[in-house]
């Protein structure tokens, strides 16, 4: 680099072609002349630089982005963004967010101190702060002709511990990034498939199997022009949403689809981030607002279009149904709408089959299962799709194990005539956590009130992304504190948790305000104090299932407490002056889904904020809290003390999950 002229390879990086991103972003980039030249001048005056690695236009996957330069030392790993206009939050957030992108996501990145630093016209020079080993440092801001000033101190600053990095080593190293629902829909929309982001898995073996078992079907039910049916199941966090995704957004001549699920929050937050991220590439907001109503839609908005027009064939061959096991049962369905101007007569299982049967070539229903996710009264499960299944012999259908073996009843298909189980079609790896794969068994052991299964587990993984505090001040400085770069924290509470507003938290989420939802998700404070890392709002369960957080702030109530004995938890719902102990086994069980669902929200790290109660008021008992924060601590959650930054990866941990 030291030899080319900064014109010759400016020359270059223009001529390339990089598969990962829009054409258009060479236009949003500064100047590659100005910048490569500051970088030459830089290194020039540094003896030991002749060993580095420079690295340009480094392609950060999750992001959708390119790194300005990457510089690779023995010691360090510097991430440097070149800005021609004045330094702003949004350029900080920016640099600090792709050295993270490198810490969590480069398996070489994690032994070595990784260094964000913003060059820019307007920015005075800054002197680096010590630096720490398996950590980001803070943003470092210079001029281009600081530059060589600053280089030099962050490199004598550096803590010298264990070997050297190889510069080679570390390039040839494998960067596997985990991006977020909303980012993994993006790029399936925008490139028509998820091959990216499998190739950059660590567990791609697994999410490929299913994507492939998938298309393989879809192509054998275009061929032989049947109706097929398939049941693709997973563990909380494993990639269900992101295959069905890309099952709904190839576009080829025969393979056109929809996404439909029962969440209207996912609907709003999906339709408005693919909406953003077209119009960024240029299109038109009206017509990408109505493209994607067409790919991603509400299942009672489907359901009812065509049971109103009984002629009308959907136009999409293939459907998608996300957390298809919460259709409505045959009664419920009946009952909740005989009042409505068009009625269901059979469950939404049994219309959603007839609905496709009326295509004359081929259909394909993919149903996305989720177990422990049923939240609500009504919700069928898999028992209600095996009986309309039952009713209409004409359908293929291919399940994975879990649709068939499970101990519960209401997850069981039961039999069905040639029905065909394919272990491909079971997502059994977690991508959400990024910080290690156990949470989500972890979070199951607990909700079974197995406090010895939950601390083992605890023990194997080295601990579990769980903290907890008594203290509401302390859990907003311990999330704010750990957020960093464009990651996203929010609290969290169930709906149910009546007696929280005594802390100040009744400032709900209205799940069913499509703006509100997706500024919450979308936008960030202090730019929209309406956004999730503002604090102020808190969401329910439903408005997250589905989707996720970075960083989630969990607000404990009485709604869910452990008996008198300690020995199980009880469910309880508010009404009137005081709670009432759940009976039915069904909103039992559901309520334990609900907690479920609000533990397995985070990608990185959840603190539980258990209240301490007041001893004068019956509906908020010190002993009741007290018996649960101590629960969770002999589950093996930690204590969260202030400051605490978020733990670094062990070098023992799976890289990146």
């Amino acid at each position: 680099m030291l030899i080319e002229t900064a014109a010759d390879i400016a020359m270059r990086l223009a001529g390339q072609q990089i598969r990962h991103f829009r054409s258009t972003e060479l236009e949003q980039s500064p100047a590659w002349e100005d910048s490569i030249l500051a970088l030459q001048r830089a290194l020039s005056v540094i003896p030991q630089a002749v060993g580095w690695r420079v690295l340009l236009e480094y392609p950060i996957i999750r992001l959708g982005r390119r790194i300005d330069a990457v510089l690779v030392t023995p010691h360090a790993v510097l991430v440097l963004e070149f800005k021609r206009e004045q330094a702003d939050t949004a350029s900080r957030a920016q640099v600090e967010d792709y050295a993270l992108d490198l810490f969590h996501f480069h398996e070489l990145s994690r032994r070595q101190p990784v260094v964000p630093i913003l060059v820019s016209g307007g920015a005075r020079g800054a002197s680096a702060t010590p630096l720490v080993m398996h950590a980001v440092t803070d943003v470092l801001q210079t001029t281009p002709t600081g530059l060589a000033d600053l280089l030099q101190d962050v490199l004598a600053r550096c803590a010298i511990i264990g070997p050297p990095l190889d510069p080679l080593t570390w390039e040839a190293g494998v960067y596997r990034p985990v991006p977020t629902i909303i980012e993994a829909a993006c790029m399936a929309y925008s490139r028509n498939g998820v091959a990216d982001i499998r190739e950059a898995r660590a567990d791609q073996r697994n999410l490929h199997a299913t994507t492939s078992a998938i298309a393989h079907a879809i192509a054998h039910a275009r061929d032989a022009a049947c109706k097929t049916i398939m049941f693709v199941t997973g563990i909380p966090g494993a990639g269900k949403t992101l295959c069905g995704l890309n099952a709904a957004f190839a576009n080829t001549a025969t393979q056109r689809g929809t996404f439909l699920t029962g969440n209207p929050s996912l609907v709003h937050v999906l339709r408005e981030a693919l909406v953003r991220d077209a119009v960024a590439q240029g299109a038109h907001r009206g017509d990408a607002e109505r493209k994607m109503a067409a790919k991603i839609q509400r299942l009672v908005d489907f359901r009812t279009h065509y049971l109103a027009h009984p002629t009308e064939a959907p136009d999409e061959p293939v459907v998608v149904i996300d957390e298809a096991q919460r259709s409505w049962s045959r009664d419920h369905a009946i009952r909740k709408t005989r009042d409505m101007p068009r009625p269901l007569s059979d469950s939404e299982p049994g219309h959603l089959l007839d609905i496709m049967a009326r295509r004359s070539d081929f259909a394909v229903l993919v149903c996305m299962i989720g177990g422990g996710q049923e939240i609500h009264d009504g919700e069928g499960g898999l028992a209600e799709w095996g009986a309309a299944l039952r009713a209409r012999p004409g359908w293929r259908v291919l399940a994975a194990p879990d649709a068939t073996n499970v101990s519960d009843p209401r997850q069981r298909l039961g039999p069905i005539a040639k029905l065909v189980v394919d272990g491909n079609l079971h997502l059994d790896v977690s991508i959400r956590h990024i910080r290690g794969g156990a949470a989500a068994s972890w979070v199951d052991a607990v909700l079974r009130g197995d406090a010895q299964d939950a601390a083992a587990i605890a023990r194997s993984a080295s601990g579990v992304p769980f903290m907890i505090t008594r203290d509401l001040p302390a859990m907003r400085a311990g999330l704010r504190q750990m957020t960093r770069g464009t990651r996203r924290c929010g609290l969290l509470a169930s709906s149910g948790a009546r007696r929280l507003r005594a802390e100040g938290l009744g400032a709900e989420l209205a799940h069913m305000d499509a703006g509100a939802v997706a500024r919450w998700f979308l936008d960030h404070y202090p730019d929209d104090v309406r956004a999730s890392d503002a604090l102020e709002q808190v969401a329910t369960e439903f408005s997250c299932q589905g989707l996720e957080l970075d960083i989630v702030g969990h607000c404990w109530d009485g709604d869910l407490v452990r008996n008198a004995r300690g020995t199980a938890w009880v469910a309880r719902t508010f009404r009137g002056t005081d709670w009432q102990i759940m009976r039915a086994p069904e909103k039992i069980a559901n309520q334990l889904n609900t907690y479920r669902v609000l533990l397995t929200r985070a990608r990185y790290q959840t603190i539980i904020f258990v209240p301490r109660g007041d001893p004068g008021d019956r509906t908020r008992r010190p002993d009741e809290f007290d018996a649960v924060a101590t629960f969770l601590l002999a589950c093996g959650a930690d204590v969260l003390t202030i400051p605490q930054l978020l733990p670094p990866l062990k070098s023992a941990d799976p890289v990146l999950l």
